[in-house]
Order: structure tokens, then C-alpha cells, then sequence
């Protein structure tokens, strides 16, 4: 991973088109290097979440060509790599990975930034009122599942990087987990270190990592699945 790093480090320093075609066979060699990585890495998940037996390393990954159409960023290329296993949803077999609307096993690779998120990014409206009420009906399982040994050594508690200010109208101002209830999104999430990443061990971190939100997304998604189809947010 040491040459992804030290490539993404430069192309965030000169995130321009000429300096890009110039390094064109860099970017060609890590790009091979993180998908690689990235299909070793839904290999394994798919040991640990047998519900990602159909999904391929190409529906997990996003091309580094940024789409600047409506952006006051214009420079061209993303200064990261980044790999999403995520289910299909139900009857859409082209939803896998990046198209899921389901909680899934997010890898962020970039110097100084690298990360493992679980949970749901930005779900629509209805998904998300759903997630609220079942965590409401249902917060003693979710207790346990954050007071688990291995949630615990990695994650602590949901993020709080996009909250309400109050609890949204409908639920229980008094309810005795507030936060929950004030996501934008349903996200956890831990940092790894650039030398973490380029361990050889780090494969095998991941996957434990992972394992370790497998059951806080398993209620994601069965909240999902209980309440069935939700209009495409894309």
C-alpha cells in the first residue's frame, strides 16, 4: 500500500490534468495495487457477510475521475481511493456495492485520512425515520450490540460529525439515547494510521475490524428489510 499512499500524496498536491498524464503509469500501477487489495478484502468479507455472495470488486469501487459539473471544486481527479461491499437490495441485482442503499463495509484509503466506516450514508428520508423508530423499539438490542468487547475496541458510538441540534419531531425528546435519534446518517467509523496500512497484517485487521460492525449493520439492514422498498436517493 506504501506506493498508493505516496502516489495519492502527490496527485493531492498536483490535482491537475498534465501532471496526471504524466504519471498516468503511477496511477495505472496503484490503482491495480488497491484493487487487488479491495477484491482480497471482499473475499474476505464475504466469509464474514454471506449477503455480499454476489457482489464484484468493480461494484465496490469508484473511478478517481471527479465529476465537477456542479462543484466550485473543479480540480479533476479525487485524492483518494475507496471501496464499498455492500448487498444488493431486493430485485435489484445491479445495486451491489456503491449502488446499495444498505449499510455497508466502507474502506477510505488516503494519506493522512485512512478509515473503515459501517452503517448507511446519507439514507433518504423514509430509510432513515425507519432506522429511528426501530432503534427506539428496539434499544436494548441496540445497547448490546455497542456494548460488545470488539464494537467497543473500535467504534464507542455512532458519528456526531452530521446531527440535528434537536430531536426531530415524532419521537421522544426524553428518549435516553437523544443522539441517536439526531443522525443525518448512521454511520461508525475508525481511523487507521498510514503505517497501519502499509503493514502486512493490515488485511487482517480490516476483516477484524469489520467482523466487528457485521452486527450493528445486520440491524441496519434488517430494518431494511422490514420495511421494504424506499425511493432511490440517487
Amino acid at each position: 500500500m506504501k506506493q498508493v499512499l505516496e502516489f495519492l500524496s502527490d496527485l493531492a498536491q498536483n490535482n491537475n490534468r498534465e501532471w496526471f498524464t504524466a504519471n498516468k503509469q503511477r496511477y495505472q500501477e496503484a490503482l491495480l495495487t488497491f484493487t487487488q487489495f479491495a477484491s482480497d478484502y471482499l473475499e474476505g468479507m464475504k466469509r464474514i457477510d454471506p449477503m455480499l455472495a454476489t457482489v464484484t470488486v468493480k461494484d465496490c469501487m469508484w473511478r478517481i475521475y471527479r465529476d465537477t459539473r456542479f462543484s466550485k471544486d473543479k480540480t479533476p481527479y479525487k485524492d483518494h481511493f475507496g471501496a464499498y461491499p455492500a448487498a444488493p437490495q431486493p430485485g435489484k441485482p445491479n445495486s451491489a456495492g456503491k449502488h446499495s442503499d444498505r449499510a455497508g463495509y466502507y474502506l477510505h484509503i488516503q494519506p493522512g485520512q485512512c478509515m473503515f466506516a459501517a452503517g448507511m450514508w446519507c439514507p433518504n428520508s423514509d430509510l432513515l425515520n425507519a432506522v429511528r423508530r426501530e432503534m427506539v423499539a428496539n434499544c436494548d438490542e441496540v445497547e448490546q450490540i455497542m456494548a460488545a468487547e470488539p464494537f467497543q475496541r473500535y467504534f464507542r458510538d455512532f458519528e456526531h460529525s452530521a446531527m440535528l441540534k434537536r430531536v426531530p419531531n415524532g419521537y421522544d425528546p426524553d428518549f435516553k439515547h437523544p443522539d441517536w435519534l439526531k443522525q443525518k446518517w448512521v454511520i461508525i467509523s475508525t481511523p487507521f494510521t498510514d503505517d497501519e496500512v502499509c503493514r502486512p497484517n493490515f488485511l487482517d485487521h480490516l476483516l477484524e475490524v469489520a467482523a466487528a460492525a457485521k452486527p450493528m449493520n445486520d440491524f441496519l439492514n434488517y430494518t431494511f428489510e422490514e420495511y421494504g422498498e424506499f425511493p432511490d436517493r440517487r
